[in-house]
């Protein structure tokens, strides 16, 4: 039984990491998964929030994740996530801006196809949000 599994977090504009990990707490649809070497195999959807990293010989790192797919086969495991920020490349005053636009956009709402593509936006500006405080509880 190994000590390490292969990680790899990608969303459609990057490669966020890649790498091995003695084990990730990631944000499942169903409630957090902690996954460890030689987990059983499994396909789930993810929500927003943070992926916890846990690497040898490294810091652990958090990597904010906003929605997407996470497979795990016994060494590997993958993530493929629509957006993935590092936690420490998250932006406060951008999100707050965001929020702010699409709070905006909605009370002008011109469309239903407009409501909704602010709705998102302000649910994407909302998870990053959240998920800046919990890294700042953390002391990250």
């Amino acid at each position: 039984m190994g000590t390490v599994f292969h990680l790899d977090i990608v969303s459609a504009e990057d490669s966020i990491y890649s790498g091995p990990a003695e084990f990730i707490i990631a944000p499942a649809m169903m409630g957090e998964v902690g996954v460890y070497p030689q987990h059983t195999p499994m396909l789930t959807r993810i929500k927003s929030g943070v992926v916890r990293i846990k690497a040898p010989l490294k810091e652990d790192e958090e990597i904010y994740v906003s929605g997407g797919m996470l497979e795990i086969q016994p060494d590997v495991v993958t993530i493929l996530a629509d957006t993935a920020i590092r936690g420490k490349d998250l932006d406060e005053a951008k999100a707050l801006e965001s929020k702010r636009l699409a709070e905006e956009a909605m009370k002008n709402k011109a469309s239903k196809l407009e409501y909704a593509r602010a709705q998102a936006e302000l649910m994407e500006a909302m998870s990053q949000l959240a998920a800046i405080q919990k890294l700042r509880k953390r002391g990250h």
